[in-house]
């Protein structure tokens, strides 16, 4: 089943997808069915995934990882994936037109956590309490995507921001140490979305640390302090991140993607590349050519 509702002011749009086999996205295949339903164009969705179904692989990016039952997965709009059952996925997809987590960031606090927060996916567990309360939503959801008046697309907000207040939560309780401060999980935030905004062509610390008028020793003592990566290690992991999806999703060569990533040479791209992944750009790229990405392949 899909639900969509498209806001007649702002052209925005959010999905309900339930029990569809043929759910998946290939971000940066612009022909793609999944993404363009009654569009005709390639959407850029933020993504809530829910498995309801048994354990089951998805593939992210190229990378396969293990989605235990009764899980909740974010994922950004960027991202490429493919599910071994996407019978049994419920998904809620929406754009920024229809709700920018970005400009409501003091509603939901999700930015630089439960979305655009880690370079590895973020696999959220439901206690019975917790999927007891989203199928309560999810049958909320379904009766406001069936009724149609002049306040159906601010009770779909509504429930959205719910829905995504829960899964910060649980981000909150499932990744973070127990003694992360307020003002400590503010600037981890700020600065892993200042990374997102910035990674292509600003590739230094200090940038970041001016922005947020801090030092850099200040950041790392925080993040050190607070159980995460280094400042400098969450730029690469970014960069990395960005390099292996090109590498594996588009025909541009490592010189092209080099330039796009903001390195000034291929040789230093090359290097960066090999010391973070273990391989060479081109490499990887050859690896990634042996690999089907084809939707059913598993």
């Amino acid at each position: 089943m899909l639900a969509i509702y498209r806001d007649p002011t702002t052209n925005g749009t959010i999905r309900l997808i339930e029990n569809e086999a043929g759910f998946y996205r290939q971000f940066f295949d612009e022909t793609t069915a999944a993404d363009q339903v009654q569009t005709g164009r390639q959407q850029r969705l933020l993504t809530v995934v829910w498995n309801t179904g048994a354990d089951q692989r998805v593939v992210i990016d190229g990378l396969a990882y293990w989605l235990p039952s009764q899980t909740v997965l974010p994922l950004v709009v960027n991202q490429t994936f493919r599910f071994e059952r996407a019978e049994t996925i419920v998904a809620w997809q929406f754009d920024r037109e229809f709700y920018c987590i970005i400009d409501h960031d003091r509603e939901v606090s999700c930015s630089g956590l439960l979305f655009y927060g880690r370079p590895e996916p973020l696999f959220l567990h439901l206690t019975s309490s917790e999927q007891t309360k989203l199928e309560a939503l999810l049958v909320v959801f379904n009766d406001e995507f069936g009724t149609r008046d002049t306040i159906q697309g601010e009770m779909l907000r509504m429930l959205l921001k719910r829905l995504i207040i829960k899964m910060t939560r649980l981000a909150k309780t499932q990744y973070l140490v127990e003694t992360l401060s307020d003002s400590g999980l503010e600037l981890i935030r700020q600065y892993r979305m200042l990374v997102e905004q910035n990674y292509r062509q600003q590739h230094q610390v200090g940038f970041y640390a001016d922005k947020l008028n801090r030092s850099p020793k200040t950041l790392t003592n925080v993040f050190t302090l607070h159980g995460q990566d280094s400042p400098l290690q969450i730029i690469h992991d970014r960069l990395g991140l960005e390099a292996r999806r090109l590498l594996t999703f588009t025909d541009k060569s490592a010189k092209e993607i080099s330039y796009e990533l903001g390195f000034d040479e291929l040789s230093n791209f090359s290097r960066f590349f090999k010391k973070l992944i273990g391989v060479p750009p081109s490499e990887f790229k050859e690896q990634s050519r042996r690999v089907d990405k084809s939707p059913s392949a598993f």
